[in-house]
């Protein structure tokens, strides 16, 4: 039979370990299991002409845990692949090169699917700690990751229109 000092040792213990786990997950989302990502097709459309520039084939990272884990847990992606972050709101963000493996392209779209910012972003040096992790700052609530220089091989410029297929695209588009 334990005693009651050595329950509440037990019981100390317990809690403090509980609370580690949640200050742990408070301040790194990304352990937490993200799931399996939707996925969804992002067109991007020319805003004078109308043509449709490229299509792509995204995985929606809809959710805190599935946007701060994006493509790091990726090896690389086809031609036409790429993530979609979508935002509950347009706001202004910044996205970093968290363990990635792969540069990319990076595109903020307002909440009307205009392209606002896009960013041509290397990998960064390595042993780059996060806190020197250049931040790719935009106004948006969509952000799609591409493969690096998609954009210019597509021709793809601020002001252009993304269609977002699905329940997550802004109403004028999706």
């Amino acid at each position: 039979m334990v005693d009651r000092s050595t329950l509440g040792r037990l019981t100390l213990a317990l809690a403090a370990l509980l609370a580690l786990g949640v200050v742990a997950v408070a301040t790194n989302p990304g352990l937490l299991p993200t799931g399996e990502y939707e996925r969804t097709t992002v067109t991007v459309v020319d805003d004078a002409t109308g043509q449709t520039l490229a299509s792509v084939d995204a995985r929606v990272a809809d959710t805190g845990q599935k946007r701060y884990t994006g493509l790091s847990d990726t090896d690389s992606l086809g031609p036409n692949e790429g993530m979609l972050f979508v935002h509950d709101a347009e706001d202004r963000h910044a996205y970093v090169m968290r363990e990635m493996a792969f540069p990319i392209d990076i595109v903020f779209a307002d909440a009307n699917g205009t392209i606002t910012t896009i960013h041509h972003a290397a990998l960064p040096p390595d042993g780059t700690s996060g806190s020197e992790l250049t931040r790719y700052r935009g106004r948006g609530q969509y952000v799609l990751e591409v493969p690096y220089n998609y954009t210019v091989r597509h021709g793809i410029e601020p002001g252009d229109q993304v269609r977002i297929a699905g329940r997550w695209g802004p109403e004028s588009g999706g």
